[in-house]
């Protein structure tokens, strides 16, 4: 008996559903069924690419002073709550690294990765000798290729140049990345911690070049340091690139974490060490975070949820990148989505405890 093109498509080896590009036969099984039900996603600037507003990252946590089994635990808590967006850099973890190790095992065992945006970055120093960081092309090809490795996959959906290069030519970083996302190591390129004027040059620079486009940026945004609205948001908007804010609870300082003190448990006992902390979590913030705390529960939020709805509150914002160390915190702060909308007069009060002038 000859077996029809339909029936054919659903007898793979290992039960892979061609059909429906469902990969290695990883269908989200074990995963809640409605987790895209109520995610919020947003377009990344003028391309197609779609993030949810909430993406979750590895930055110091997992592989770092969290293990595999939280990492696994948060990530699986995002995925369910319809977080489809992980991201990652060559120097997250301890060693720098570990992070893309321990949560390419995670992804490549257990999630569907069509289903996932996973990013990566290089930048920063990973190895000994003058091409161990920055923005060389030597430096940024050798970095993919590492992480990709490191990750077990086959190409990243998002790749960043980490951070600007006083040396280095942007022709010649930016050609880096066109030349991944040519090979299909890429999808779509970004950078990281650009000035308005750094990523204006950018976009001029591609655009001259016909490289590939600058799709994403992802600048340093919180409360507390609101710089990026009038130096970077104007250009980024204009250019048509999407925006995705890291550290959008400042490391934490903007939830109830440290209104009583340093929790031993904390990144800030745990990794910081006592000058950097003291830098990071001084009596000047304290004092605005406090005010914070009290219009987020006016509001009937936690302070961490107002903050990133504050965030969110920007139609030229993607997505606010979060840290978890616990799965609760991943569900806490998706609960930003509930109440995204802010009275005037709750706008006047943040801005007068947190606006500062360029």
């Amino acid at each position: 008996m000859t077996t029809s093109g339909h029936d054919a498509a659903h007898s793979l080896p290992g039960g892979a559903l061609q059909a429906t590009g469902i990969a290695a036969g990883i269908d989200g099984a074990g995963f809640a069924p409605g987790r895209y039900d109520t995610m919020q996603y947003r377009r990344c600037g003028r391309s197609g690419l779609m993030l949810p507003v909430i993406s979750l990252g590895g930055w110091e946590t997992y592989g770092g002073y969290r293990g595999a089994e939280v990492a696994e635990a948060c990530l699986r808590a995002a995925f369910d709550l319809g977080i489809t967006h992980f991201d990652f850099a060559n120097n997250y973890g301890t060693p720098p690294g570990n992070s893309e190790i321990v949560c390419g095992e995670i992804i490549r065992r257990d999630f569907p990765r069509d289903e996932l945006i996973i990013s990566s970055k290089a930048g920063y120093r990973m190895w000994p000798g003058p091409y161990g960081e920055w923005l060389s092309k030597k430096y940024i090809i050798a970095s993919a290729e590492q992480s990709l490795r490191r990750m077990q996959l086959d190409y990243f959906d998002i790749f960043y140049l980490h951070r600007p290069d006083p040396h280095t030519p942007l022709e010649e970083s930016l050609g880096a990345i066109d030349q991944l996302v040519r090979q299909g190591k890429a999808l779509y390129g970004g950078v990281s911690s650009f000035s308005g004027a750094h990523f204006a040059d950018s976009v001029r620079i591609v655009r001259e070049g016909r490289l590939a486009p600058v799709t994403i940026h992802q600048p340093y945004y919180n409360l507390l340091r609101r710089t990026i609205e009038w130096d970077l948001l104007p250009q980024t908007e204009r250019a048509g690139t999407g925006v995705i804010a890291f550290c959008p609870l400042a490391s934490g300082l903007l939830t109830s974490k440290y209104l009583g003190g340093i929790p031993a448990d904390s990144r800030a006992a745990l990794r910081w060490g006592e000058e950097a902390t003291s830098q990071r979590v001084n009596d000047r913030d304290l004092e605005v975070v406090r005010g914070l705390n009290e219009i987020a529960q006016a509001r009937g939020q936690s302070l961490a949820q107002m903050a990133l709805a504050w965030i969110l509150r920007l139609p030229t914002v993607t997505s606010a990148l979060i840290g978890a160390s616990r799965p609760e915190q991943v569900v806490e702060n998706v609960g930003a989505l509930k109440n995204l909308e802010f009275a005037p007069e709750e706008l006047a009060a943040i801005d007068a405890l947190t606006k500062a002038r360029p």
